[in-house]
Parts: structure tokens; C-alpha cells; sequence
């Protein structure tokens, strides 16, 4: 079987040292020492001034509009994970969808002036795959009609545009580390924000509202993560570099074998550096996608339809069906396996099976 993605596991013995040094510690969770060495060590990595780790991507969205103080209507994307969505209308706000680039999958900029209202009061963006939104034209928008910026990064882990890491646009940058990311702590994710203000709000917010042992600054939520998740991302945060390098060799190989394809990639602008968080292939057409999928299904390959329905169908959601690009791209992509321990041999295979199916 070749699933869509498997997590990357480091040597075990590397693992078990930091388990060791947790039992002699007795130290498990809140705002242990080997959370605040993860917190130091991914600002370096990531080359970003202010830095929370936290429970998971999901969590880290809604407190970025719990910090931001966020009421009414939030422009967002309709092609992304449900999470980016259901945070919006999990803290009280309403998601109005802006449709996408076509080739480059992220929120299209040229369509978000028309969709502001005087309710409106945050842009909500996720650099699809991995790939950078067009983050001046976004920002230049927010300033100008006065509206806050949050990026949904989760899947732009180590990536750079203008030689400088993604997570430092916007107001507030969030991150997932989930065991399917590239770089991942099992579960657990990040709030990225240059203004300490911002930090100090998200910190509280994070840890119940203390401001001590029995003093309370603000309303909060538990949004701590362990030492044991903190040790697995200490110990993957050094096959980062290794684990991309490795994915880009392996897209690089699809991409040399699926030339021929009745497909496209999504557009990487320039002077990007790419993570190769995923590997999406748009099919000219909804049937051919689906004869794909289901020819790798029958030869125990799992490629997802990532992401498929677009957020617009959700059953919480009142306004539906107008992002027409966002529908169509969603109906024809799919994900195929990309994973640190997935052989140019396996590569080989998939690429047969999708070229046969569209040769037929």
C-alpha cells in the first residue's frame, strides 16, 4: 500500500534520550523546558521574531482572532482545509469566500476589493500547498481599507519569498505541525507575530488567561502542548533541511516522468523558496481526475482529492456556489503520495498507472 503522505520518523534512540530526560524531570506539560528550548530553536530556524508553540494549526487560527479581537464578516479562501473555515465560525465570525487563482490555487487578490463590506474586518489567507499568496497585493489591500491579515501557513513550513520565511507577513502568521507535515511535533502547531503586544495577548490566551498562579489578565483556553511533542519536533527540527531536499528530488522525478500528463501544476511565483509540501496534479477534466483515482485505488495507491468539496458546500455556511474557479480546480485535483521514505521505484509505478489510465 502507498498512502498520500506518511510521517517522518527519526531514529528512535535519539527519541528516547529526551523521554529519559522528561521522566528524570517529572516535568510533562505547562510551558516546560523542552517547549520553550522548540520555541527558540524555530525562531532561529524560521527566521521570525516572536513565536508561540501550541496545541495544533487549528487553535493556533482561532487564537490569532481571538488576539486580533476579530467581530464580523472575515475574507477568506473557500479552497483550503475545513480548519481555516470552521475557526472563523468556531469563534463567532462569518467567512465570506473570495475566489482563487487559477494558477497558483491561493486567494486571488484582484477579487477581494469587491467582496468588502462595512462589516468587514480581517483577510484570512492560506498559502495553498505551501505556495505563497500574493502577500503585498493582499497586505497593500488591508492597510489601505484598514482590515488585519492572518496567513493560514500549515503548509508552508521553511518556506521563504524574497529571502525571508513566509511566516513573517500578516498581523499573524499560523503554522500546523501534525504528524502528515513535513516537519511535525505528532501534533501540535505555532502563532507567528512581529508585535510583542500581539504575543503577550496570544500567550495568555494559550495558558487559560494566568497572569500567575491564581491571577487571571484575560480570557483564555488551553492551548499548552506537552514535552513528550515538543521532544519529537526538537529531534525532526534537524532532518528539516534533509526531509525537503529529499521531496524535491522525488517532485522532480514525477515531474520528469508526468510531462506528457493532461494536467497542470500550480504556478510557484518567482523568488520562492519551496518546501515540496505536496505534490497536486489539476487534471484537464473532473472524469479524467476520477478514473486516476480510481485506477491507483485498485492498485493500492491512496491519492487524495485535496481539497475536495470546496468550503463553500459546508452545511454551517449560508453562501454558497459563486467561486467558480475554486470549484472547478477542487473537482479536477489530486495529491499524489509524496512522503520522505517514498522510492523513485514507487514513483515510477504511479506515473504508469496515470499515463495508462489517460492513454486509454
Amino acid at each position: 500500500m502507498i498512502p498520500v503522505t506518511k510521517p517522518f520518523l527519526p531514529p528512535i534512540e535519539e527519541y528516547e534520550q529526551f523521554v529519559r530526560d522528561i521522566w528524570k524531570r517529572n516535568w510533562l506539560t505547562n510551558n516546560g523546558p523542552l517547549v520553550n528550548e522548540l520555541e527558540l530553536n524555530l525562531k532561529d530556524y524560521l527566521d521570525v521574531k516572536h513565536l508561540l508553540y501550541v496545541t495544533n494549526g487549528t487553535i493556533a487560527i482561532q487564537l490569532a482572532i481571538k488576539a486580533l479581537g476579530l467581530k464580523g464578516q472575515i475574507i477568506t479562501t473557500p479552497f483550503s482545509y475545513v480548519a481555516t473555515t470552521s475557526s472563523i465560525v468556531w469563534e463567532g465570525c462569518e467567512p465570506v469566500f473570495v475566489d482563487i487563482d487559477p494558477l497558483t490555487c491561493n486567494l486571488d487578490p484582484n477579487r477581494i476589493e469587491e467582496a468588502i463590506s462595512p462589516n468587514t474586518t480581517a483577510i484570512l489567507a492560506t498559502h495553498v500547498y505551501g505556495n505563497p499568496c500574493m502577500v503585498e497585493e493582499i497586505e497593500y489591500i488591508a492597510k489601505r481599507r484598514n482590515l488585519k491579515v492572518i496567513y493560514d501557513g500549515a503548509h508552508a513550513f521553511g518556506v521563504k519569498y524574497n529571502g525571508q520565511s513566509i511566516q513573517n507577513y500578516g498581523d499573524i502568521t499560523t503554522c500546523s505541525f501534525h504528524s502528515t507535515k513535513l516537519f511535525h511535533t505528532v501534533e501540535g502547531g505555532s502563532v507567528v507575530t512581529k508585535d510583542p503586544d500581539l504575543l503577550k495577548r496570544m500567550a495568555y490566551l494559550r495558558n487559560f488567561g494566568h497572569d500567575g498562579p491564581d491571577r487571571f489578565a484575560s480570557l483564555g483556553i488551553n492551548g499548552k502542548n506537552s514535552e513528550f511533542h515538543a521532544a519529537m519536533g526538537l529531534v525532526n527540527l534537524k532532518y528539516v533541511d534533509q526531509i525537503i531536499e529529499n521531496r524535491k528530488e522525488l517532485c522532480q522525478h514525477y515531474d520528469e516522468f508526468l510531462q506528457q500528463v493532461n494536467g497542470v501544476r500550480p504556478m510557484v511565483r518567482e523568488y520562492v523558496r519551496y518546501n515540496y509540501a505536496y505534490y497536486p496534479v489539476i487534471f484537464d477534466t473532473e472524469q479524467l481526475a476520477m478514473k486516476v483515482f480510481d485506477s491507483l485505488n485498485k492498485n493500492w495507491i491512496y491519492p487524495r482529492r485535496y481539497f475536495y468539496p470546496t468550503l463553500e458546500t459546508l452545511p454551517y455556511i449560508n453562501t454558497k456556489g459563486h467561486c467558480k474557479n475554486a470549484s472547478s480546480i477542487a473537482s479536477r485535483v489530486l495529491c499524489l503520495p509524496l512522503f520522505d521514505t517514498l522510492t523513485k521505484e514507487e514513483i515510477d509505478m504511479i506515473c504508469r498507472i496515470v499515463l495508462r489510465v489517460q492513454n486509454n
